[in-house]
């Protein structure tokens, strides 16, 4: 119970852990399901487009818990459309076309000056 509710506070949380599931947001849902895997201590995480089901106001709710995490590092893979946080947090990017890695190297320069025609079109789509 204690460590469950360090983890609840960690994601800023504490306050809702006696609520259901229903009876908070989706941004809310994310971060205790964040909270849950971070109780068994885990070296690294992975996130397939943690924002993607949330509101545009909830999705900085969750992305302020990862880049939290990035500051006190965690070492994780995130799978997401946020460019504007993969450039500010990341410190790899990794752009996948056709089940294959097309582009490989660090987020700011590359989402900066995209050498590559796909990613530049992706990054057109996305922004």
């Amino acid at each position: 119970r204690k460590q469950a509710l360090e983890m609840l506070a960690k994601v800023g949380l504490a306050d809702r852990a006696h609520h259901y599931p229903s009876e908070l947001s989706g941004g809310q849902q994310q971060r205790v399901a964040i909270a849950r895997a971070l109780a068994v201590k885990p070296k690294l995480m992975l996130f397939d487009e943690p924002t993607s089901a949330l509101d545009p106001e909830l999705r900085h709710e969750v992305l302020r818990v990862m880049q939290a995490l990035a500051e006190e590092g965690m070492t994780m893979i995130v799978v997401t459309h946020e460019m504007a946080f993969a450039r500010k947090v990341g410190t790899r990017l990794i752009f996948m076309e056709g089940g294959k890695i097309a582009v490989d190297g660090e987020p700011r320069e590359l989402l900066a000056n995209p050498q590559n025609p796909r990613l530049k079109e992706f990054l057109q789509h996305v922004a």
